[in-house]
């Protein structure tokens, strides 16, 4: 752990100003140079404020007589002890956030959007015999026609840190980074699941030219599309490509040709873990034919899948009503970026409380750092997954 010089750091914001010693302070804890753990709120308070260590004693009610008056003119500059001190928190809070269980928030795309829910438009459909131009004619021009799909309402989610006086005064700053962890894993957790279901199909947001359709339909369904494979347990490369199989037969529905994927992922609960990793990892493969002797053996074609398991994956499973048994064999495989977004209207964002609040009289409360962000999964085109159970 280094040894921060809170001496020379109060140096480096005084000649610096602000922003860059913040922006500093920011670049070294997202590079992993310093780590929130390495700070102390009490050392910092003292280091950063005017007259810090009489301003620290001032935290604790024995220092002061019977009744402590409050001067309005002697206010305490605490700008730079709370500006630094919220680029540690919001540091702490999107560690926790960006937790490398949360699978799905990676693997779906993000759009921002400043609407709470959108149109999202097609390109028209152009028939082939206009892609010809011939000499001194002009180009026919694409643009959007009338297909679209609805995304869902976004929702806001966010949580409260606190500071007191009695964490600063006793320098618990440990657990003030334990209530920032806490926060922000919190909120990306809820973020993680509510993508989940849109993934897995508990949750359906697909509205295409105003009719709502399922995220998944079996080939007994009489759907739109199939995919949805059951009896197709993950064991061996020919799981696999039962799977592929159903993406030559999903059509776009607005030229009404084959659509165009390399399937690229593989999604699985954590039970078929290692499972997925023989399968996809194996740097050769044997095939033989049903009773057969003979067999090949090649390198493995499966290669060049990137493969994710999730821990809460199976717990939504689980959630949406599959028995715990029948939830460890379901599995994912296609390009998740073109099936699924996620809509943002703001990313985790954190704001501090202005000093001197109320909570600061009534609850001791110094500054509280509030982490939110904005947001909702939504399903673009789900012929790009295929969902397969046992």
């Amino acid at each position: 752990m280094p040894a921060i010089s809170y001496r020379e750091l109060r140096r480096r914001y005084d000649l610096d100003g602000p922003q860059k010693t913040v922006a500093h302070l920011a670049e070294a804890l997202q590079q992993g140079h310093l780590q929130p753990e390495d700070f102390s709120l009490r050392d910092l308070a003292e280091a950063l404020i005017p007259d810090g260590h009489q301003w620290v004693k001032t935290l604790d009610p024995r220092q002061a007589g019977p009744v402590t008056l409050l001067e309005a003119g002697d206010a305490v500059d605490v700008t730079a002890f709370l500006n630094v001190t919220g680029q540690v928190i919001y540091s702490k809070i999107l560690q926790a956030y960006q937790h490398e269980a949360f699978v799905a928030s990676r693997l779906v795309q993000t759009i921002p959007t400043r609407f709470d829910s959108e149109k999202l438009p097609a390109m028209a459909s152009v028939p082939d015999t206009l892609t010809e131009v011939h000499p001194g004619m002009p180009y026919p021009q694409v643009g959007f026609g009338e297909s679209y799909v609805e995304t869902p309402a976004t929702t806001k989610h966010g949580l409260i840190v606190p500071i007191t006086r009695e964490a600063i005064f006793f320098d618990r700053t440990h657990l003030v980074l334990r209530q920032a962890a806490e926060v922000g894993q919190t909120l990306g957790r809820r973020k993680e699941s509510r993508i989940l279901d849109v993934v897995l199909g508990a949750v359906n947001t697909y509205k295409h030219n105003g009719v709502n359709y399922n995220t998944y339909y079996a080939a007994n369904d009489n759907g739109p599309w199939v995919n949805a494979l059951g009896q197709n347990p993950l064991q061996d490369w020919i799981s696999v490509d039962k799977a592929e199989k159903l993406f030559a037969q999903m059509k776009d529905p607005i030229t009404n040709e084959p659509i165009l994927i390399r399937p690229n992922t593989v999604l699985v609960p954590t039970a078929l873990r290692h499972t997925a990793r023989r399968i996809f990892h194996a740097t050769t493969i044997t095939f033989s034919a049903d009773g057969s002797p003979s067999a090949t053996t090649s390198p493995n074609p499966l290669a060049d899948y990137r493969v994710f398991d999730s821990q809460l994956l199976y717990q939504r499973i689980v959630a949406s009503g599959v028995s715990p048994t029948a939830a460890e064999t379901w599995w994912f495989l296609g390009d998740f970026a073109r099936a699924f977004a996620y809509m943002e209207n703001w990313p985790l964002t954190v704001t501090q409380s202005a000093p001197g609040s109320e909570a600061d009289f009534t609850q001791d409360i110094v500054v509280r750092f509030k982490a939110s962000e904005r947001g909702t999964p939504a399903v673009l085109d789900p012929r790009y997954v295929v969902r397969c159970t046992a």
